[in-house]
């Protein structure tokens, strides 16, 4: 068993978040002792892995809680994910090290360095490489004006656009259990939908490709897996019965 003092000082956390998570339900001591010490035993050692993993993929409290409390959450699918995504953080923190050593070597004087170097492993570079490819999927100037639309937001209208679309998928890894076709799993999709109009108006064989992609793609599967194993595959089902219920 450990103490709150011992517990915070071998996750690298302060008592204060673990007292924190007790109060807002996320992560309760395994006992507590007459002196009113909390005391943690293995299983929420591995809960609060769990619970800082998620916290490094930036999912708010909440929405952890929701994730990590399911009754069928699965602890070796949930690690396996968190080693997808962060082997991917770890690539593009690679390339990103390889532009600093670049534009030291140039401010050195010692290597030419072109403008695309000076932003080589940046978000703007890879939504435009993903722009590309989906070219080759889309139509092209369907692709070329959703990319327009996107860039003619605020910042604060993509937060809000952005916190949407994950409020659904939050919502709907809390109704896997339910079946990909429940009225409740069929109402969030809509939903879903609803949010892709602040990108395009894709068509029911456009919906259906992009939902094959989300299981498909390694890019998007890892990125649903961050939240859930199961969300992709899911998805991909329950947008099949939306496009057909909708024919």
């Amino acid at each position: 068993m450990f103490t709150v003092k011992q517990l915070s000082k071998l996750a690298g956390i302060t008592p204060r978040t673990l007292h924190h998570y007790d109060a807002i339900g996320l992560l309760k001591p395994s006992r507590l002792g007459v002196n009113g010490y909390r005391y943690y035993d293995e299983n929420a050692l591995i809960r609060l892995q769990q619970i800082l993993f998620y916290r490094e993929l930036d999912l708010r409290l909440e929405d952890i809680k929701v994730i990590v409390s399911r009754r069928d959450f699965d602890v070796m699918g949930a690690l396996q994910s968190h080693k997808d995504a962060l082997q991917i953080q770890v690539f593009r923190l690679n390339r990103l090290i390889q532009t600093v050593d670049k534009t030291l070597e140039y401010l050195k004087g010692e290597k030419l360095m072109s403008e695309k170097d000076l932003f080589f492993g940046f978000s703007e570079e890879e939504q435009e490489k993903y722009a590309l490819e989906a070219e080759q999927l889309y139509d092209v100037e369907t692709v070329r004006a959703s990319n327009r639309k996107w860039k003619a937001y605020s910042t604060a209208e993509k937060e809000r656009i952005m916190a949407q679309g994950k409020a659904v998928y939050i919502d709907l890894i809390a109704v896997i259990p339910l079946g990909p076709g429940h009225p409740e799993v069929q109402a969030l999709i809509e939903r879903w939908h609803g949010n892709m109009g602040n990108f395009w108006s894709p068509t029911d064989e456009q919906l259906l490709a992009l939902a094959n992609s989300y299981d498909a793609d390694p890019r998007f599967k890892a990125n649903f897996n961050k939240m859930d194993p199961r969300l992709s595959k899911f998805m991909r089902d329950a947008v099949k019965i939306y496009v057909k219920n909708r024919q």
